[in-house]
């Protein structure tokens, strides 16, 4: 579903297909070609998977992604010339981008959270056992973020300390900009919920859920569900939300 901003909730391919249709396109960029290769062949052997392409830095990423249109990007941070961060950045600004899966060897990282506000769908370690970075790619293609909020609020504290009490007052300004029930939503995506469990926990309907997410991500200028939790997070809503219960 397309809102009117460009912008697409894969959340709507809950069977778990890509916009391609059943098998996901992959761009691989890593500046070390022992990574790649071992990329490709994790993901190669995945009937529903094609790796379409290949970049060692980030200054590669926008034609690559213009000439392949790939589905899911898997993103080194740290490369010589353009980083991840940088061609994450430029990538998500773009209409109709694909999701971006930052790849790190840390998972508290600063520059991992700064490419989960620019519009990264989630990230993985370069040691995740290669069943979970397929699947990982499948899940992000069908439009689910891979990030627990376990995950987001390890990141969050990590880069805690200085500015957080102005991220929390910009945070709050921008959610002031929802309704009651697009907030109580909002809350529900921060603690990680899917749209089933968000509607069955509120008592709406899944196409409900799912519209009133789009709208959240129109208003708030959002790319996907991953920057809504961490809004969420920056705002300290999870935290009230805990106090009241």
């Amino acid at each position: 579903m397309t809102d009117r901003t460009g912008r697409t909730d894969h959340a709507d391919h809950a069977d778990g297909t890509a916009r391609t249709g059943g098998t996901v396109r992959v761009l691989l960029v890593d500046d070390d070609p022992l990574v790649r290769a071992g990329l490709r062949l994790m993901l190669g052997g995945a009937p529903d998977i094609e790796i379409v392409g290949e970049a060692s830095d980030g200054t590669r990423v926008l034609p690559l992604v213009d000439r392949h249109r790939p589905d899911v990007v898997l993103m080194d941070i740290r490369m010589p010339e353009l980083d991840g961060l940088a061609a994450t950045e430029a990538l998500r600004r773009r209409p109709d981008p694909p999701e971006v899966i930052v790849l790190t060897t840390f998972n508290a990282d600063d520059h991992v959270l700064r490419a989960l506000r620019a519009g990264a769908a989630g990230f993985v370690l370069k040691d995740t056992p290669p069943a979970e970075i397929v699947e990982a790619v499948r899940r992000v293609a069908a439009g689910d973020p891979v990030l627990s909020p376990a995950v987001t609020r390890r990141l969050i504290a990590h880069v805690a300390g200085s500015g957080r009490d102005g991220r929390r007052a910009r945070a709050r300004r921008r959610l002031a900009a929802l309704g009651e029930r697009e907030r109580e939503i909002a809350v529900a995506v921060g603690h990680g919920g899917s749209n089933a469990e968000i509607a069955a926990a509120l008592h709406l309907s899944v196409p409900t859920v799912k519209a009133h997410v789009s709208r959240i991500l129109t208003k708030l200028d959002l790319n996907n569900r991953v920057q809504i939790a961490l809004l969420v997070h920056d705002a300290g809503l999870l935290e009230d939300d805990a106090r009241r219960g």
